[in-house]
């Protein structure tokens, strides 16, 4: 009897496993395994939080209505491009006009355009920082939201490198 190989009726039958369709391996680092079945196994409504369908005044108080428009994934809210997106902790005082608090977090989407007026997270000579991009006239500025700190001149003395476009901030009001 030769051994190995495929058998006609061996194993189980495509898309009768676990999830009810085929599957793909996939390597995985040991250390992360645990984080990726949790993730697999997950509910699907762990990661949805009500959204109610009145606003909420900032101005006079009015009576709310309890009426849940949806449930909101706030994955789907934040990032429209997942595998290009990635989160960073700001740092500092230059952007606080722009509402970016040291402290806040982030949130990065590498995949849109870097373009004259979109907050953009750079690799300057190494080393990130938050920005506003200024492009005129063939001239490129990094420039702060904060008048205390001045625009940086994007010479060629500068090794640049732009990680992607600051989509939102997330921050505690506390």
């Amino acid at each position: 009897m030769p051994h190995g190989g495929a058998r006609a009726g061996a194993g189980r039958p495509r898309g009768r496993g676990k999830f009810g369709e085929e599957t793909k391996s996939v390597r995985i680092p040991v250390s992360r395994v645990g984080e990726v079945m949790q993730y697999i196994h997950r509910d699907e409504n762990e990661m949805k939080i009500p959204l109610y369908s009145s606003t909420v005044r900032a101005g006079f108080p009015s009576p709310a209505d309890d009426y849940i428009e949806t449930m909101l994934d706030l994955n789907n809210y934040l990032i429209k491009h997942p595998a290009a997106t990635f989160f960073v902790r700001a740092s500092g005082e230059s952007m606080v006009n722009a509402g970016i608090f040291s402290g806040d977090i982030l949130v990065v989407d590498r995949s849109l355009e870097a373009v004259h007026g979109k907050i953009v997270i750079v690799a300057l000579n190494g080393e990130l920082t938050v920005k506003r991009l200024s492009c005129h006239q063939g001239q490129v500025q990094l420039v702060a939201e904060n008048p205390n700190f001045p625009p940086i001149d994007i010479t060629e003395e500068y090794d640049m490198v732009i990680w992607g476009v600051v989509t939102s901030v997330i921050h505690s009001v506390l």
